[in-house]
Formats: structure tokens, sequence, C-alpha cells
């Protein structure tokens, strides 16, 4: 079996050939900004040798077989500069078309402005915001590692390589710098980095603002640097990078001196190089430098021996896949279990019963959710697909579990240690999740999520299952003040597109939210948890799947006709008291808990009836965070009892009833709602004033 994975074979060079195809990719670029006046062409234009000798002789891809699980991967963080990668897939035949080409940008094509995973055959990940793709690539390195150490760790059979090429600006964003501080230490030898060091920004040359030594940054993260400053020499661009993935137990960042827009005279190597045409006068210039007419229409750009030329790659990417393939039979032969192992890992096949383990207590204990949620990931760990850690908090978050830690030393470390280093892990966790299949899952406080947003936004978009574990979830955090106490936090993250929000209001909820959160491995989720001990609540059978449908009734007092309270995570125990008290005055209320209002809101129509009737107009949510967006659950009728100012320094409870969520609180806005004539058209309508103090 072969123990050698990472080295590649190269197309047969043809000097002349070659010439042409980095002739063809530099004027494509300028042809197709021009065409539609606005794109990215310049960093495109400068990297088309650097791409051509990538894509056609070192890196380890298969266009006929785009999801072949040995493939290098790379990502373009630079990601405005999508054309270079286009131009790749069309060249090496990923199925694009020149006119795929043409249409970038456009609605509805398969060449958006920036590249977009599942959407573009070949693309690997949705890049565009600065800095996220360099962070990713480190969280696809380290989940390639991790699986070949899990289930290949004597052989290099499932260690391909992570390319990812960089700009200035990549590299000037913090999340890029946190992640590859990591990355050093965790002697991450699969990842290469290549800086486009063009020495320009949007507004002007980097000298302004980027006067650092990058070098001398990245070998003090512990990383190997390689140069080449001979942007326009394939061969030696091909001889550095072979070299930057040999296994040296560094990461390596290749730094490429190149001039943007070249080998435009009037714009090269200046900022309007960046977006935008260049105008006819010069695009006719450009062509002339490159070897065509002036006027060359855009299919004139591509000679058809050219592309049959570039188009090798998918032969070159057969006999890849070929080898793979054998050397992936031989390894069956040997080692038959841990094959099937492999194979079930990949294949999504796991089980869930460990967590009827887990220990969920009685009614009336009090156990804190961040302690069960930690109980559940140490039942889970082995038997489900989850992986991650926690940005230097495992002991207050409690996320840890059992095992060795993640390390240069032991990449098949179960726990992943991130370090204060917010924003790269949640980028990382896009990554690992991006390899597949782990679940990947991060924590810190709640507070802290948004150093994290960005990325969480971009998992989101891209339909990650990551999983955000955050405690010390509301001003009950007490006495560490307002700047660790969140109270936008719920309600911000909650506005993210494709996010599952998941709030549980004690440790029941919280076993019965995994089972939902393992099934949905194509929902990012943020599992909020409360730092303080909260009473295990009375439970039923209906209990397990209305916490899977979002929301249900989890108490009622008569038929719950008269008034509906709506509460999550720590306050529904409050709700439950406020409905108890109510009920002597001879009020049929329901509290519902909506640990999840993503998840409710997916039910059907006669399924959020039967929790929510229409036809009950008297309403009340109780939330300790911002309260705004519960209007769409309580209409116009209805009251929130919420927190709607930063908290202060003082014991939990003591903070709680200074803001406004206390039992007197939820029951002076259930009397105001049920005194609301429901219906009556001389009513003001409008939403009532939150009920704060």
């Amino acid at each position: 079996m072969a123990t050698e994975s990472t080295s590649s074979p190269s197309l047969t060079t043809h000097p002349e050939l070659d010439a042409r195809a980095v002739a063809s990719a530099r004027a494509l670029a300028a042809h197709v900004v021009q065409a539609k006046g606005h794109g990215h062409g310049g960093t495109a234009m400068a990297l088309a040798p650097l791409s051509h000798v990538l894509f056609s002789r070192v890196l380890r891809h298969a266009p006929a077989h785009p999801d072949w699980l040995g493939r290098d991967r790379f990502v373009l963080s630079a990601g405005h500069a999508s054309l270079l990668l286009y131009t790749q897939l069309f060249f090496t035949g990923y199925g694009l078309t020149l006119d795929d080409l043409a249409k970038s940008r456009t609605l509805g094509s398969k060449t958006p402005g920036h590249p977009e995973v599942h959407h573009t055959v070949g693309v690997e990940m949705s890049t565009g915001p600065l800095g996220q793709g360099v962070a990713s690539a480190v969280g696809m390195a380290m989940a390639a590692r991790h699986e070949s150490a899990v289930f290949t760790p004597a052989s290099a059979l499932l260690d391909h390589t992570t390319w990812v090429v960089a700009g200035d600006g990549c590299l000037q964003e913090g999340v890029s710098g946190e992640a590859s501080s990591l990355a050093g230490t965790l002697g991450l030898d699969n990842l290469v980095l290549i800086w486009d060091d063009n020495g320009i920004t949007i507004d002007s040359g980097t000298a302004e603002t980027f006067s650092e030594d990058v070098r001398a940054r990245y070998r003090a993260y512990g990383w190997r640097v390689l140069e080449i400053d001979t942007p326009d020499d394939l061969d030696a661009i091909e001889t550095t990078l072979r070299t930057a993935v040999e296994r040296t137990g560094r990461p390596t960042l290749v730094a490429l001196r190149t001039v943007i827009g070249a080998p435009s005279v009037r714009f090269g190597g200046t900022s309007a190089a960046h977006a935008g045409g260049f105008g006819a006068d010069e695009l006719a210039a450009v062509k002339t430098t490159l070897g065509f007419a002036p006027n060359a229409p855009l299919h004139d750009l591509v000679a058809p021996e050219t592309l049959e030329y570039t188009r090798g790659a998918v032969a070159r990417g057969e006999q890849l896949y070929r080898e793979w393939e054998a050397d992936r039979a031989a390894w069956g032969a040997c080692e038959p279990d841990a094959v099937a192992r492999w194979r079930a890992f990949r294949g999504g096949e796991f089980s869930t019963t460990a967590l009827d383990t887990v220990n969920v207590g009685s009614t009336g204990d009090q156990i804190a959710t961040r302690k069960t949620n930690g109980a559940v990931l140490r039942a889970l760990n082995g038997t489900a697909p989850l992986w991650g850690g926690s940005a230097d908090l495992a002991g207050s978050t409690t996320v840890e579990v059992h095992g060795d830690r993640f390390s240069a030393t032991n990449p098949g470390g179960e726990f992943i240690r991130f370090g204060i280093r917010e924003h790269a892990m949640a980028a990382i966790l896009n990554g690992i999740a991006l390899q597949g299949p782990w679940r990947p899952f991060a924590s810190t406080y709640l507070v802290f999520s948004d150093y994290m947003r960005p990325s969480i936004r971009l998992g989101a978009l891209m339909g990650l299952g990551a999983v955000y574990v955050y405690t010390h979830d509301s001003v009950a955090v007490g006495e560490d003040g307002p700047t660790h106490q969140p109270v936008e936090q719920l309600a911000s993250l909650r506005t993210v597109p494709g996010l599952d929000v998941v709030r549980p209001a004690d440790s029941v909820e919280v076993v019965a939210a995994w089972r939902r959160i393992l099934a949905s491995p194509d929902h990012p989720v943020a599992l909020i948890l409360s730092r303080q001990d909260l009473p295990v609540l009375a439970s039923t059978e209906v209990t397990p799947a209305g916490v899977t449908a979002g929301g249900y009734v989890r108490w009622q007092h008569g038929d719950g006709s008269d008034l509906a309270i709506l509460a999550t995570g720590s306050e529904v125990h409050l709700a439950i008291d406020a409905a108890a008290h109510l009920a002597h005055e001879g009020i049929s209320a329901r509290v519902v808990s909506m640990p999840c209002v993503e998840w409710f809101a997916g039910q059907t129509a006669n399924y959020r009836e039967s929790v929510l009737p229409a036809a009950l107009r008297a309403r009340v949510a109780v939330e300790a965070g911002r309260g705004d967006a519960w209007y769409r659950w309580v209409g116009l009728d209805g009251r929130v009892v919420s927190v709607e100012q930063f908290g202060e320094s003082g014991s939990g409870p003591e903070v709680l009833r200074r803001r406004g969520i206390h039992l007197d609180a939820v029951i002076t806005a259930a009397h105001a709602t049920l005194a609301t004539p429901a219906g009556d058209p001389t009513t003001p309508h409008g939403p009532p004033e939150l009920v704060t103090n």
C-alpha cells in the first residue's frame, strides 16, 4: 500500500502552449470585466501563471470526479478574483464554458461574483469576506489531518494538501492572523498559503497601511516561508509549489510577488486595476501584448489547441484518481475493520443511543443547562462525528470531552484548544464542516458571539452543520457586569437566515434538542445555555417531540384558552410560576416553551395553531434579552417582558430583577394583555411599551 499521496504528476509541459494558456487566462479576465463594466480582473490577470501551474501541474484534482475524497482542496480566499478560479475550472474541464465566464456576476449564472460552494462545481468554499478563506482552510487542514490520524494512521491515503490563495487584504484581516497562529502551533504541514504580494489595496498602496514584515510574522507563527520573485516563470513556480507540499512539520507560506493588472501598461501595479474595466483602448493594447487581435471577441481568446492542452488535466486527474482508488482497495484488503469504520463515518452512520445514558435529573433538581450539555458531549464522544473544543473556556462552558487534545504530535486528539481566538474558531469550524463529515462544535460565552458573527453568517450561508455552544446566556451572569452580560445577542443571532438558535429550558430539553441537532447536518446551530442552575421541569411524553418541533405547551391550567405565556431557556420556569399564580385567579393559561423559534416557524400551520391558536390573542413573551422580535408571536395585543438595557455588576438574581425579569413583571404583563379589548377597532394598535424597569 502506498504511504505517500502528496506528490502529483504534472501535465506534459509544452512551453508554447503553456504561454498561450496563461495569455488566454489574462485576456479572458480583462475582456469579461470590460464587457460587463464591473468585476475584478486585475488579480486574475496577475495570478494567471500561478493558477495555470497549480491546476495543470501540482494540484491533486480530478475534474471528472469533483467530489473525490483524495483530492487536494483549493480555497480562493481573495474571492473577488473569482474569474481566476472560474477560468481554471473552464480550462481543466469542470463543465464551465466561455459563455459561463461571460455571464459572471449575473443572476442565475454558474459564475456568481464571489465563489459559492454547492453552486459551481469545483468550488470548495464560499469566499469573499477577506481572511475567511485563510481561516477556514486551517479548519480543512485540521479536519483532514484528524481524519487521517483516526482512520489511516500508518498511511498518507487521506493526507491531502489544502491550498489557499490570499491577497494583502486577507492578511490584514485579524481572522487570518488568529487562524495562522493556531496553524503554526498545530504544525499543519498539509496547508499551503499562497500570498499574492502585489502591494496594492483598493484605496492605495499597502505601504500606507501594511508596512509590517509579513514573512517574519509568519516565521514567528511557526510557518516555513518560500519565495517566488519571478511570477511569470512557470518552472520556478512549479518547483516552489512542489517544495511547498513536502511534509516538514510546519505549514507553508509561499510569498509570490506580482503586478496587479499585468500586462496593462496604464493600470498595471495601481489600485485602479483592482476593479472595473480598463477601457476599450487599454483592453485592445492588452490583447495585442498577449498576442491576440486588438478587437478579438471572447471566443477567439482561447484557441482550440490551447483548450485541448489544458483539458489534459482530465486525463491527469483520472490517473491520480485510479491510483488512489487502488491504494484504497489495498488498504481495504489489509485492514477491513478500519475501512468499515471509515465508511460508516463517511456515510453518516452513527448511533444516538448514548443520549439515553445522560442523567437529566428529576423534577425539581437544580442543574445548569451548560452542565447537561457537557454530559451530552461526553456521552456522544466516540459514537457520533462530533469534534470541537473551546476558546480557552472549556472548564467554564463544560464542553471538554475525555481524551487528549489535538496537537502537532497528536492529530488524533479528541478535543481542540482554539486559544483565545473566537473569530478564527468560528471560521475554522466552517472549514472542518466543509471537509466533513465532522459536526464541529466550539464554545465560548454568549456575549462573545459578536466576535464570531462574520464567520457564523458565512457558515449559515453555506448551510454548514457547525454547532456554536454559548453559555452564560443572560444578565444572570451577574457579578462580571455588563461587559459579560449578553442582552442583544439572542435577538441578533435570530436574524441570521439559516441559523437555528436553540435555548433549552432545562436538562430534558437539552438532550431532546441534541437529537434534532444531530439529525440536521445542513444547519448551523447556536445552542444557548445557562450559567446558573435551573429547575428540572415536569415533563410528559410529548416533551421530546415538542422540543424538536421548536415550540410546545409545557404547562397548562384548564384548557389554556385565556392566556398564552411564551418563554425560552431560564424564563420557562418563571412563566410556569406566573401561570400557576394566575390560575388562583381563575385564569386558564398555557405556557409555551419555545426553545427554537426557527424550528417552530417551520412546522405546519396546523401544528402552530394547536400550540398558539389564532383566537388566543392574550399573549405574553418573556426572555432575558431584547424583546422586539417577540411581537411576531404575541401580536399587537400582546406584551413582552424583556431586557432592554445593558446590565450591571451584582448577583444574577439581583440584576435580573433590576432589569425587569421577575414574577411580578410577568403577572403585570398578563393582566395588561388580558385587559386589552381584542378586536376592538377603536383600540389603538401598535406595539405596547416593552415591560422593563
